[in-house]
């Protein structure tokens, strides 16, 4: 039992000699160690100072001082240029025009001749389109035809007026001379009574058919659809052989011929806000650029600004007007308006304003 005791703490036991036999690999262990410990250091004192407040602000510094003689040649042209647009006032709208119609006839017909296209210009009156209009023309016969009748029945009233009036003369005269009865000159006196109103009958009879028969003409030329005013043809709307009717009454019938503009009446509408309209005076001048065109600037200047802001948009509606008329400004086109400086120069602020009412 006690050789076998022996024999297991001798195993148990560390051989110095082959420790010592390695001493390389023991010092490389603990070179690694002393290694990682120290990278762990190094990191947790660099966290901790580079998380320093007074750090970080130093940091952000740093680059700024470097950077800053690179940057102070260009800061005076920016900050000039802040203060320049700094006093301009810019807003977005729409080409509309103030004269724009939908030509439609005042009575139901069938289209019979379209005599417009897009693009065409037309004048004041002219016909853009003639409907059905045998009816009305034969309506405008029956009377003037009333007419002529009225006219000849006038004529032969007034001849038989005439021959009563000289035969109740003549008894007039016989009876004084006791040649005629009071019979005769009573009845030659009421014949000239009856032929006198059967005369004014006739001719209130030849006005009232003289008034039908221009009624009937005016109508007639309801038949012809003119121009209202002198524009631009932008839409045709009718085909000839459709029905055509001032309100809609179902199936196909239309309710328009063409639309015309006035493209002397073109101006811009712009929305404001509301924070900034006191800036906009009337005669203002503006520049407005086209989206269409973006290179060119025309002049402009505030017609007026429309007395109602919109409560949901927060915006005041500003009316402008083109200094020079050019075709290609068409309606709808959106455009974008700067109001000059020299445009608000006479605007005050909202407490001066104030304090001046």
């Amino acid at each position: 039992m006690t050789e076998e005791k022996t024999k297991l703490l001798k195993s148990l036991a560390i051989d110095r000699g082959t420790a010592e036999a390695s001493p390389t690999s023991g010092n490389r262990s603990r070179s690694l160690l002393a290694a990682v410990a120290g990278v762990v250091v190094i990191a947790a004192v660099a966290v901790a100072v580079f998380g320093l407040p007074e750090f970080r602000g130093l940091r952000s510094a740093e680059p700024a001082v470097a950077k800053a003689p690179e940057t102070a040649t260009p800061q005076p042209p920016q900050q000039d240029t802040a203060k320049k647009d700094a006093g301009v006032l810019a807003a977005s709208g729409y080409v509309v025009a103030r004269r724009k119609a939908t030509v439609a006839a005042e009575i139901t017909g069938k289209v019979m001749e379209v005599l417009i296209e897009e693009g065409m210009t037309v004048t004041h009156g002219q016909v853009v389109a003639r409907l059905d209009s045998v009816l009305a023309e034969s309506d405008l016969a029956l009377a003037r035809s009333r007419v002529e009748a009225a006219d000849a029945a006038i004529g032969a009233i007034s001849a038989d007026l005439q021959d009563a009036t000289r035969i109740h003369s003549r008894v007039q005269t016989l009876a004084q001379k006791n040649f005629a009865t009071d019979a005769e000159l009573t009845r030659a006196h009421a014949r000239v009574g009856v032929l006198t109103a059967q005369l004014r009958q006739s001719q209130s009879v030849r006005d009232t058919a003289r008034l039908d028969a221009e009624r009937t003409a005016s109508v007639l030329e309801k038949y012809q659809i003119r121009a209202p005013f002198s524009g631009v043809v932008i839409d045709r709307s009718a085909q000839p052989g459709e029905m055509i009717s001032p309100m809609s009454v179902g199936g196909f019938t239309r309710t328009g011929i063409c639309t015309i503009v006035d493209m002397d009446s073109i101006e811009v509408e712009v929305d404001v806000n509301e924070a900034f309209i006191g800036r906009v005076v009337p005669g203002g001048q503006v520049n407005a650029v086209l989206d269409a065109y973006p290179d060119w600037s025309i002049p402009a200047s505030v017609i007026a600004i429309v007395p109602t802001a919109n409560r949901e948009k927060a915006t005041v509606k500003v009316r402008i007007r083109f200094e020079r008329k050019d075709p290609r400004i068409l309606p709808d086109m959106a455009v974008k308006v700067t109001f000059k400086r020299e445009a608000t120069a006479g605007a005050l602020p909202p407490n001066e304003t104030a304090s001046a009412n």
